[in-house]
């Protein structure tokens, strides 16, 4: 080997370390980075001659190996316990698929349209779920069909109440006195056909005559829907229950004790059941002595509800809890797999996109198919141990420092054999 190849082999040793060094700064660096992957430099052998051989370096990182998972306490930060990836964009719903990209970095925060952006300026993508709250099948590696996750534009629609069912007791020591007392009332709560809350009152007056009421329904524009008379059984098996209903105005059913109303609040009025009970059952009012207890009304409805929170469960479906306290599903976020991560492409924002050595991307629900749950509340850190880059920062020094000194070795053998000729 000649003096001149000790050179170049020292020149591409100082190379190489200087390659790793500089690995190591970038991974003590992210050592607190929210999904950043370890980077590491491979010595190869480069032959440069029958008897030469230099060093070459090859940066690797280390993907597939996960970080510690964080708890934040923020709904919107989300981590993948396991495999997977969560699917980003640089813009919102963006057409180019070469714009997307698959990050481990979940620190999600709604911007000013409410589309989650994470601190690198990606956008979670996920799909859509229809009104009906329907999560569909998802597989595939097809971004045509995914949209920007947002939180911000959605509002349930009302559904109108058809039927209530109510439960209560009045008091039975408060008929049979020869002054009755006054009446007893509850609010009813329904909902009307354009998805707002009304209201009816509901009025129990004892009679003189003992174990019967006067029911009447109102509404607060003064509407009276009429009254009928409930005699309720004093004795046998079925006392307490309601014996019989005459109408005096209330259209009620006698043998159901179902009140059905028709409200004028629309071109075509609201058609509006109120069950009191069934004669000679337990299921709707009673008279029992002792206190008045105020009917607890049940039924069909639902009002008109803006989104008020976003909450996510393990297997990536995103549900909105509503202001008028409905629950439905409004997005599925997929996770995404490669057959090799570790030789996925890195881009900025601690993102990766797919290469021949990496395999093809792969959709899946979490927790299918080798992908991991969707953890809300919590980030993924770096999976940079600093204790082991300190260590390789030191061994990396001295290496450097020997290749150094081949180089000055090979100098000054250099000058002696320019000495010997003069």
């Amino acid at each position: 080997m000649s003096i001149t190849g000790a050179l170049q082999i020292g020149v591409s040793g100082l190379q190489a370390n200087s390659n790793r060094v500089e690995n190591i700064s970038s991974n003590i660096a992210n050592a607190s980075t929210v999904g950043y992957r370890r980077t590491f430099s491979e010595f190869v052998t480069q032959n440069t001659g029958s008897s030469q051989a230099g060093v070459l370096t090859e940066v690797r990182a280390s993907i597939s190996a996960n970080g510690n998972l964080q708890n934040t306490g923020r709904a919107a930060d989300l981590a993948v316990e396991g495999g997977g990836f969560f699917i980003v964009s640089r813009t919102p719903n963006d057409p180019v698929e070469s714009n997307y990209y698959l990050t481990r970095a979940g620190s999600f925060t709604p911007d000013q349209d409410g589309n989650l952006r994470n601190t690198a300026g990606y956008y979670l993508s996920g799909f859509p779920v229809d009104d009906a709250g329907t999560v569909g099948a998802i597989a595939g590696g097809d971004y045509g069909d995914l949209r920007t996750v947002n939180v911000s534009s959605y509002q349930m629609e009302g559904a109108p109440s058809t039927q209530v069912i109510m439960a209560g007791n009045v008091p039975a020591q408060e008929t049979g006195l020869a002054t009755p007392g006054d009446p007893f009332t509850s609010t009813l709560r329904y909902v009307n056909q354009l998805g707002g809350a009304e209201e009816l009152t509901l009025s129990w007056q004892p009679s003189a005559t003992g174990s019967e009421w006067t029911v009447s329904i109102t509404d607060p524009a003064g509407t009276n829907y009429g009254t009928a008379t409930v005699a309720f059984n004093d004795s046998g098996a079925n006392a307490g229950s309601p014996a019989s209903y005459v109408s005096t105005g209330l259209p009620i059913d006698p043998a159901t004790g179902v009140v059905t109303l028709s409200i004028n609040n629309g071109a075509i009025p609201q058609a509006l059941e109120i069950s009191l009970g069934a004669p000679n059952s337990f299921e709707g009012m009673t008279q029992f002595s002792g206190d008045y207890t105020p009917p607890s009304y049940s039924g069909d409805g639902t009002e008109t509800g803006s989104l008020v929170r976003a909450e996510m469960t393990e297997s990536g479906v995103l549900y909105g809890v509503f202001s008028n306290g409905a629950r439905r599903a409004i997005f599925e976020v997929p996770l995404a797999n490669v057959t090799n991560p570790d030789q996925l492409r890195s881009v900025a924002g601690n993102a990766y996109v797919a290469t021949r050595g990496s395999g093809a991307v792969s959709m899946n629900a979490a927790m299918t198919n080798g992908t991991g749950a969707v953890v809300s509340g919590v980030l993924e850190g770096s999976n940079v141990d600093i204790a082991q880059e300190l260590t390789d920062l030191i061994q990396t020094q001295r290496a450097y420092a020997s290749n150094a000194k081949i180089i000055t070795t090979s100098d000054e053998m250099l000058d002696e054999t320019l000495r010997i000729k003069r």
